[in-house]
């Protein structure tokens, strides 16, 4: 069984988790213009520069959503730090490793629970 956190522990994740968050956020802003709605001219462009572009976009918008959901785990990992409850599996109430949070500091249950 894993060890309750220490302080400094929660302090290392917390500040991981505010630089992601930070990191994530300016990606989204950064990458907005390639969600946007394909439109090319058709008679300029041919047919494998559209499927490219159109290919291009729904990578972007798979990415975009990929981030949102890191950034919703992020948040209530923030919150759980917050109220006292991160490092504790939501699931069992057991600890969460310090190795696992350190893999990923957003995770919110044990491995085995995970499993």
């Amino acid at each position: 069984m894993a060890l309750e956190l220490s302080a400094t522990q929660i302090d290392i994740l917390h500040k991981r988790l505010l630089d992601r968050q930070t990191e994530l956020k300016a990606l989204d802003a950064e990458a907005a213009s390639w969600r946007n709605t394909v439109e090319l001219d058709q008679q300029s462009v041919g047919r494998l520069s559209r499927m490219d572009a159109m290919q291009q976009q729904e990578m972007a918008q798979a990415e975009a959503r990929r981030r949102t959901s890191d950034l919703a785990r992020i948040e209530m990992a923030l919150k759980r730090i917050g109220q006292d409850e991160y490092g504790w599996c939501t699931e069992c109430g057991d600890p969460v490793a310090f190795r696992r949070l350190e893999i990923d500091p957003a995770a919110a249950l044990c491995i085995d629970c995970a499993r």
